[in-house]
């Protein structure tokens, strides 16, 4: 058999598919004879066994020689290698994507082919790879199988459990070569980097826009399907997105889970946690690739880069005004369309008043003033005050 992996000969052709292999397998069966002997799992292939038994022994024998990380079988050691070397020999038939392994081109193939496989038995979802499903699962169940070790914090996927965890022990191996970051993974590490390249490859099938990680083309297609899944226990309230629902619930709680180190405030939400923090150290992470300008938020930046580009996508619903941000457009359809309703409002009043005395013996002057009604002063923008001023007509004229 040792042979026929060198010379690549597959003589076992399978009798229900037209595949060949270089060993008998047992794969459509479904036969499990190969028992672990830690617990009672049991797997259709001995090198599956020996890849799970190693979660009982913590047992890597293959080391990488480029960096830190160990691996329970040759074969994975060897993929894990190519990310070092830059080895793809897998190319993509339908585009020019080639991967390490086999396995990850026969997932990304599924996109071309729109093949998705493993359903879901709780919705009529389906998805390209079980572990999608597994991971989808969760959301039915509530099951957060991977546990912190340094804290009781449990999570739903193990990815989210390694990111948490870098909070403990501060570990961030994967360095960006464009920027100071570093990060817990190499997946978070290839999303950032297309910031920097601009490069977006998840494209939405209902609008324009596209993303740099599948996950947020995700929850943007929920905008336009309006699927909100994630449902609040203490009210009617939904959300598209899980964090969305955790920051929520801490309103009907009253948890403030982030806590600055500079000063005794503490949050709801990472987010204005973060922005927080950055008032104290000063950082501004997100560069201009225009000019030397730096910025706290994504949205500011965002702002400020239609400076250079020219885009002005708020568009006035009463002109033809266009405008950089959505808060000068705010602030322009308040101060200038609201004159607009008032000077209408205006006409009406003064027209109904004139209509109520014109069949009296009485003259009308009317008087109309907008006032402020937060400042009191008189303006254009709030109340509208109707003063009127009655004189009887003298009948000789």
């Amino acid at each position: 058999m040792h042979n026929r992996i060198l010379t690549g000969a597959k003589l076992y052709q399978c009798s229900q598919c037209d595949k060949y292999f270089t060993k008998l397998s047992n794969l459509h069966s479904g036969e499990k004879t190969y028992q672990c002997s830690y617990c009672n799992k049991s797997l259709t292939q001995v090198i599956n066994l020996k890849k799970y038994n190693s979660i009982h022994t913590g047992e890597k024998p293959y080391q990488c020689s480029h960096c830190y990380k160990s691996f329970t079988d040759n074969q994975t050691l060897k993929i894990h290698t190519r990310i070092h070397t830059g080895e793809n020999p897998y190319q993509c038939s339908h585009c020019d994507k080639s991967f390490t392994g086999n396995r990850n081109l026969k997932i990304h193939t599924r996109i071309h082919t729109g093949e998705k496989p493993y359903q879901c038995s709780h919705c009529d979802k389906s998805f390209t790879q079980k572990s999608h499903l597994n991971s989808h699962n969760r959301i039915h169940t509530g099951e957060e199988p991977y546990h912190c070790s340094h804290c009781d914090k449990s999570f739903s996927h193990k990815i989210n459990l390694k990111k948490h965890t870098s909070i403990h022990t501060g570990e961030k191996p994967y360095q960006c070569s464009h920027c100071y970051k570093s990060f817990t993974d190499n997946q978070t590490l290839k999303i950032h980097t297309r910031i920097h390249t601009g490069e977006k490859p998840y494209q939405c099938s209902h609008c324009d826009k596209s993303f740099t990680e599948n996950r947020n083309l995700k929850i943007h297609t929920r905008i336009h399907t309006g699927e909100k899944p994630y449902q609040c226990s203490h009210c009617d309230k939904s959300f598209s997105r899980k964090i969305n629902l955790k920051s929520h619930t801490r309103f009907h709680t009253g948890d403030k889970p982030y806590q600055s180190s500079h000063c005794d405030e503490s949050f709801t939400v990472n987010n204005t946690f973060k922005k927080h923090v950055m008032i104290h150290t000063g950082e501004k992470t997100y560069l201009c690739t225009h000019c030397d300008k730096s910025f706290t938020e994504k949205k500011t930046l965002k702002n400020h880069t239609r400076i250079h580009t020219g885009e002005k996508p708020y568009q006035g619903s009463h002109c033809d005004k266009t405008l950089y941000n959505k808060n000068n457009h705010t602030s322009h359809i308040k101060r200038l369309h609201r004159q607009h309703s008032y000077a209408a409002k205006e006409k009406h009043m003064v027209s109904e008043i004139s209509d109520t005395y014109s069949l009296s013996e009485t003259k009308v002057e009317v008087k109309v003033e907008q006032t402020d009604s937060e400042t009191n002063e008189t303006d254009s923008l709030s109340e509208l005050k109707i003063e009127i001023k009655e004189e009887p007509i003298d009948m000789n004229e």
